[in-house]
């Protein structure tokens, strides 16, 4: 069962502010200035370049020629430790099923308050789908794997989490059927489907497709009884 996190020892600032750097480059949708993550993160340019060199010199992020800012390979590289036994279980039925739906099929972990991607699949050969890129994050009261990993939590487990909100009754449809659906929650014109992958000792999950509303081929039972073959069998492979 997961566990909500308790105020402890003042963070530090200068921890936190790199931190938040490496996530402003996550959701950029290219380089960035300096000038631009300074104003971002509401530091002096200054103070902004000193944590931008910690960064580089751990090879989390990179400068081009002209001095914008982006991503490092490194960060590649701490992603791998993240659930790696569930990344490895999950990427070749999330391959399946991607390309049996043709839909983006995706991995989706319990992050306090957020659902946060943890591996992606596009399908092949399909040329405009919805893509959901790793490492994206949406609140937990928000779209089918939210409702999917709170249908695996009873109403009394759930209000012992203390999330301060309330639990859904989208999620104890989803109990009852197995899967949960979403419309238009988290991104206008956009629909989900999801199941929970439920394995002891590990934080709740749920493998999901997401697609443009009304493009489906398939009904949602259709659509989730092959996600929940697919989580079934990432539940055994991960025993």
């Amino acid at each position: 069962m997961p566990q909500l996190s308790t105020p402890k020892a003042p963070a530090s600032q200068t921890l936190s502010r790199g931190i938040r750097m490496l996530e402003l480059l996550a959701d950029a949708t290219g380089p960035r200035t300096i000038a631009q993550l300074a104003e971002d993160l509401g530091v002096h340019r200054s103070i902004a370049y000193r944590i931008l060199r910690t960064l580089e010199d751990h090879r989390l992020v990179s400068r081009d020629e002209t001095g914008l800012v982006q991503s490092a390979p490194g960060l590649a590289v701490l992603a791998r430790s993240v659930q790696r036994d569930l990344q490895s279980a999950a990427l070749p039925e999330l391959t399946t099923l991607a390309n049996e739906l043709k839909m983006c099929a995706f991995v989706v972990l319990w992050d306090q308050d957020e659902c946060t991607t943890l591996v992606t699949v596009e399908p092949r050969h399909v040329h405009a789908a919805v893509i959901q890129r790793p490492g994206t994050r949406h609140p937990f009261d928000h779209g089918a794997p939210g409702i999917a990993m709170q249908s695996s939590l009873s109403e009394a487990q759930w209000a012992g989490l203390k999330t301060g909100h309330p639990y859904r009754a989208e999620a104890r449809a989803a109990a009852q059927l197995g899967y949960a659906t979403s419309i238009d929650e988290v991104i206008a014109g956009l629909s989900s489907v999801a199941v929970p992958i439920e394995v002891p000792g590990q934080l709740p999950a749920a493998v999901a497709v997401v697609y443009s509303s009304g493009s489906a081929q398939l009904s949602n039972a259709a659509i989730g009884e092959r996600i929940a073959l697919a989580a079934r069998a990432i539940e055994a492979e991960l025993g």
